[in-house]
């Protein structure tokens, strides 16, 4: 093995950039060269073997010199985007893959173009491909293992939610910053006394929804796992807010949540792995509780700002963690693995193990589902995170 490549895809989160620049130093000291792949599986996919100079900026050659630094801001220097390869819109198809019978297909129908990956793989002569993502992204590359391409995939989310693993990269910063503005936004809510609604990122998963009201000391959680009933929850607030000195209440809830009966609220088209934008529950929560109680609110959807910024030192520890566990395996040739966390303990699991489940809060353990509320009475022999 002479050549590894390496790239981000889906949402962006803190510690990509330590993640990468450990890869990086771990390899070059073992005697490797890293190309870095832009724009995640947009990248390959753009890239026309054909025309190399045309397609320069889809790479990005990493050395120790012009990642030295990259760890020290969030973000991906790579670039990330939400591609599938492996089912790519006729009306997104570059134009110079697009053949005469592409043009007779309805521009939402989907076509594979792994067979042009592989192609691209072979041509930047890169043995071996380390992928860094959520369960979208690394769905593919389970795809690429079972083409018998060397591939190692590292988990990144702050939704926590991939399954194989107790622990992604990022989601320990996006927890602190949540916490931290809930917590200022107890200034606007007791000024006014008000109830607040916080919006957090969650779609499957309502684990930053939990964790942050936990150690934010928030009065109610919604998660995405738990119908939740209005009316109920405005008589909990409207207590809450009672027994408050400051005469205010203050919620989270997930973006994946659902009232009794209701839909998850979902708006625009389809990414490339079925997923439409997520967002408003909390503004939609905040006018139904506001026309169940009259009490004036404050809605704020933290969204970005979960995920901006430079990463918190767990998740350099976890990242550059990571890193070196990829590029040990690629070294070792057990390629189709993916690193992981279980209790604690980093290990690795099959990159297939990534396609079969979904990981969501254990609601048994962690939720009252009756008071809306985080449920954490005995912690021991529990990981670091809960479960």
């Amino acid at each position: 093995m002479k050549r590894i490549g390496i790239l981000t895809g889906g949402g962006d989160v803190p510690g990509l950039n330590p993640c990468i620049k450990a890869v990086v130093y771990d390899a070059i000291n073992a005697g490797l060269e890293v190309i870095g792949i832009r724009s995640g599986w947009a990248g390959l996919l753009k890239y026309n073997p054909d025309d190399p100079e045309g397609s320069s900026q889809y790479l990005m050659p990493l050395n120790k010199i012009n990642t030295r630094t990259i760890d020290r801001s969030g973000g991906t220097v790579l670039h990330t985007s939400r591609t599938n390869p492996g089912k790519v819109s006729a009306g997104d198809i570059p134009s110079f893959l697009r053949k005469p019978e592409h043009d007779k297909l309805d521009v939402k129908t989907k076509v594979d173009f792994t067979s042009h990956i592989l192609r691209v793989l072979v041509h930047l002569k890169i043995d071996a491909l380390v992928t860094i993502g959520g369960d979208d992204t690394l769905s593919y590359t389970v795809r690429l293992h079972n083409e018998k391409f060397p591939v190692v995939a590292i988990p990144k989310t702050m939704d926590n939610d991939v399954f194989g693993t107790d622990y992604c990269i990022g989601f320990s910063t996006a927890v602190t910053r949540s916490v931290h503005f809930i917590n200022m936004l107890r200034t606007s809510a007791g000024s006014h006394e008000r109830i607040a609604v916080v919006e957090l990122f969650g779609r499957n998963s309502g684990e930053t929804s939990l964790i942050s009201a936990h150690l934010a000391s928030a009065d109610r959680a919604i998660i995405s796992e738990v119908p939740f009933d209005p009316e109920k929850l405005a008589q909990y607030l409207m207590e809450d807010k009672r027994n408050n000195p400051s005469n205010y209440a203050i919620m989270t809830i997930s973006e994946g949540a659902t009232m009794v009966g209701g839909k998850i609220v979902e708006y625009g088209q389809e990414d490339a792995y079925g997923h439409k934008k997520l967002g408003g529950i909390g503004e939609i929560t905040s006018d139904a509780i506001k026309k169940i109680t009259g009490s004036h609110m404050i809605y704020q959807s933290l969204a970005y700002l979960m995920r901006s910024g430079e990463p918190d030192a767990l998740d350099r520890m976890v990242a550059m963690s990571y890193a070196g566990l990829a590029v040990d395996l690629l070294l070792k040739k057990r390629s189709g693995m993916m690193t992981a966390l279980h209790e604690g303990r980093y290990t690795v699991v099959p990159a297939e193990t990534i396609i079969q489940g979904k990981r969501i809060v254990d609601v048994k353990e962690l939720y009252d589902s009756e008071n809306y509320r985080p449920k954490v009475f005995n912690v021991m022999n529990k990981p670091m995170f809960l479960y």
